[in-house]
């Protein structure tokens, strides 16, 4: 598999409260996590960074037989995304300085070409081919609420003022339910996770357009995160961008 992370603070930032990270085990279980603190809240990057570290951990030393099947992957990011929310739920409430924290998330199980996404927040997976290219996640987000009972259209939500209020996070609550997405990689398509300072600028056509350019995958991340800072770079940027293939160009 070939993989690069870019991680950027954008333009009208001065911190990054985005966290990401790619992580291969012995056994060659992956797991890719991305995770955007909140901005507007009180340590953001403290809870962003809480959550990807403690994944990242229980990742490594989880025993194989609990990633064995994608029944198993799943029960596995369930248990242990509870358990970092309560963490950094009760850490929030016992540190002045981080109440109301919280954080998105998304963490990919990856078994060969299999790939088990949990999902919390408005950061995304998305799915691209030659041929074309498709969101895997929906946000969790307000202006998604209006959109199913009716009350704007997708091409309306995308532009709507309170397009960024998300209404599930991480560490936010005592409780917290991800959402769950399987699918397989073709040997000649790409995963993309990023955070909103990306899908927020680009365009799903701007995204496939980049990510299908004869460049290497690192210069391909390097490239979006550049297009989406000469639209603007409101936002702190990051994303892994995945594929089989061995080399690219």
């Amino acid at each position: 598999m070939n993989f690069t992370v870019e991680s950027d603070v954008g333009l009208k930032r001065s911190e990054n409260e985005d966290r990401v990270a790619f992580c291969e085990r012995l056994d060659n279980y992956k797991l890719a996590i991305l995770a955007d603190g909140m901005g507007g809240h009180n340590a953001g990057d403290v809870a962003s960074e809480m959550a990807i570290t403690a994944l990242q951990r229980a990742f490594m030393q989880v025993d194989a037989a609990a990633l064995l099947t994608e029944e198993k992957r799943q029960q596995w990011l369930e248990t242990v995304i509870s358990q970092i929310n309560e963490d950094i739920y009760h850490y929030s409430l016992s540190h002045e300085g981080c109440k109301g924290m919280g954080t998105t998330l998304i963490a990919v199980i990856i078994d060969q070409a299999n790939c088990t996404i949990a999902h919390i927040g408005d950061s995304r997976v998305y799915h691209f081919t030659e041929e074309d290219g498709r969101l895997i996640t929906r946000d969790h987000s307000y202006v998604n609420v209006l959109v199913d009972n009716g009350e704007i259209s997708e091409e309306e939500a995308q532009h709507h003022p309170k397009k960024n209020f998300i209404l599930r996070a991480l560490g936010t609550e005592l409780t917290i339910q991800a959402d769950f997405y399987s699918m397989e990689l073709q040997e000649d398509s790409y995963l993309l996770i990023c955070s909103d300072g990306l899908s927020d600028k680009l365009s799903l056509y701007e995204m496939a357009a980049l990510i299908t350019l004869p460049l290497a995958l690192q210069k391909k991340g390097k490239k979006l995160v550049q297009l989406a800072n000469e639209l603007g770079g409101e936002d702190n940027i990051s994303l892994i961008l995945l594929t089989l293939k061995d080399k690219e160009v």
